[in-house]
């Protein structure tokens, strides 16, 4: 028996919930891997949905403000997102805290922990160091991929098109002579850091500071931790002590996380 265009495929076993909801995710997850905004026809590619499933999909989230139509009749994420997302970075933020402390107590520098948002990275929680002379991230601040090393530490673990979207949307900004300034060159980097597990913003972003980066395996919302400082203490022997602990402290809060 033949299938009209307009009817739906066989559907696919359900994860456990309800599938429209499931499939409103789907799309939501689409729009958020293409860097906040894509064509209906890109999200059609995507998803083995049949067009009118789609629609109707995207008219309930529009209206939910979970996504917004585009001038050019594409999709990005809208602004109810916006609240949903904040208090879901300070919960991950306050998850990652006591992590983030033991960090502080083991190397007595800043620790960190941030998230992806679209084409930024977002500051989920700090915890500063006590010493005098330290750095400070505000929480909630975004900043780019290419030159931070929780940007970095995350971009290794995404798709290459996904990276040059991202890439292509954000840009690269060059805040010191050291950033990496262009696609090529963090491509090289990126596969540095599949390589030896960890990432290095080498006063790439503020002269004087740097931070060594792990990514959080396996987390819903690509997420990692650092540990940041002056250059003047963020030596080899640093490093030495300092990326175990990343690698374990980020291994235990992916753990958490998927218990919680």
């Amino acid at each position: 028996m033949s299938r009209t265009a307009d009817e739906e495929p066989p559907r696919r076993p359900a994860r456990g919930g309800v599938q429209s909801v499931e499939r409103a995710f789907d799309l939501l997850d689409l729009i958020a891997d293409a860097g906040g905004r894509t064509t209906l026809s890109e999200l059609a590619a995507s998803i083995s949905l049949p067009m009118p499933t789609i629609h109707r999909l995207l008219k309930t989230l529009v209206g939910l403000g979970a996504a917004r139509q585009l001038p050019n009749r594409g999709y990005a994420l809208g602004p109810g997102l916006i609240r949903l997302g904040n208090l879901a970075g300070e919960q991950l933020g306050a998850i990652a805290r006591p992590y983030l402390r033991s960090l502080v107590q083991e190397l007595s520098e800043s620790a960190n922990v941030a998230v992806l948002d679209g084409d930024m990275v977002v500051y989920a929680d700090q915890v500063p160091s006590s010493q005098q002379m330290r750095m400070f991230t505000e929480v909630g601040r975004r900043t780019h991929t290419h030159d931070t090393g929780v940007g970095k530490a995350i971009l290794a673990q995404l798709p290459a098109d996904q990276v040059r979207r991202i890439i292509e949307t954000a840009g690269m900004p060059t805040p010191t002579p050291h950033t990496i300034a262009t696609l090529k060159d963090l491509e090289a980097e990126l596969e540095r850091i599949r390589e030896y597990g960890y990432a290095v913003d080498e006063q790439e972003q503020e002269l004087g500071v740097r931070c060594f980066a792990v990514a959080v395996p396996d987390t819903p919302t690509p997420m990692a931790i650092s540990v940041s400082g002056p250059t003047s203490r963020m030596d080899q022997k640093f490093a030495d002590r300092a990326v175990p602990l990343l690698q374990d402290t980020a291994a235990r809060i992916a753990e958490e996380l998927s218990t919680a």
